[in-house]
């Protein structure tokens, strides 16, 4: 996908919401894309970009030899390449209770200029870490140090968070209700069909407004029906 094509496509999911996104995806047959017990904890700012991955392992005394390298382990390889337009996505294997880093490790993420992190772990440092203003989604926070429940072990792999499966470059979008991850091949059909659903949506909500009728009346969503009665008379 060309640089341009992305912005606009990132563009014009900022103004969709999750849910409209969710049934988007569902719709072409992508499921699951929606991360459980994964949640905001930036409330009231938007996430839209392209996944950079890392994946946690259990520690194992020789993969923590072959990958505890300094500047040079998995975790700063991945973070190190997440900039602008780039989501971080860490894989903890759903230990809510484990942390992926604190204010000093996701600093990188700042100064790269990073769209922002989504983990099924959780963020050590929350309140430091929130001051470098980009959006924060996990399962959750702590004060405690990730080992002995998980350690960095691969950049840029495919992995799972959420309960959802992640790839390099898919678009990850959350916002107060939680995140949807939309496959990079069918990107365009889904913002092209979550637009249009959420066009019939304000529409039915108006008429049952309107009506002051039960929603049942226009919901779920019958496009013939609404094209209808869009139609001048």
């Amino acid at each position: 996908m060309k640089s341009n094509e992305t912005t606009q496509l990132v563009d014009r999911l900022k103004l969709l919401p999750t849910a409209t996104i969710f049934s988007a995806v569902r719709h072409f047959g992508f499921d699951p894309c929606w991360m459980k017990d994964v949640h905001t904890f930036t409330p009231g700012q938007k996430l839209v970009g392209r996944a950079k991955t890392l994946r946690f392992v259990p520690p194992r005394t020789d993969i923590l030899q072959q990958t505890d390298l300094g500047e040079n382990s998995p975790e700063y390889e991945a973070m190190g390449s997440t900039g602008p337009g780039d989501v971080i996505v860490m894989d903890a294997m759903g230990k809510s209770w484990a942390s992926i880093g604190g204010d000093v490790k996701l600093l990188q993420l700042k100064i790269n200029g990073a769209e922002g992190l989504v983990t099924d772990g959780a963020i050590r440092d929350l309140d430091a870490v929130k001051e470098y203003g980009f959006p924060l989604f996990a399962g959750g926070r702590t004060g405690a140090v990730g080992v002995p429940d998980i350690h960095p072990f691969e950049a840029g792999g495919t992995i799972q968070c959420g309960g959802v499966v992640v790839c390099p470059g898919d678009f990850i979008i959350g916002d107060n209700d939680g995140v949807v991850v939309v496959y990079s091949e069918i990107a365009q059909q889904v913002v092209e069909w979550a637009e249009k659903h959420e066009s019939y949506e304000e529409f039915a909500k108006s008429l049952i407004e309107s009506e002051n009728v039960s929603p049942g009346k226009y919901y779920p969503i019958d496009e013939e029906l609404l094209d209808s009665l869009r139609k001048p008379n």
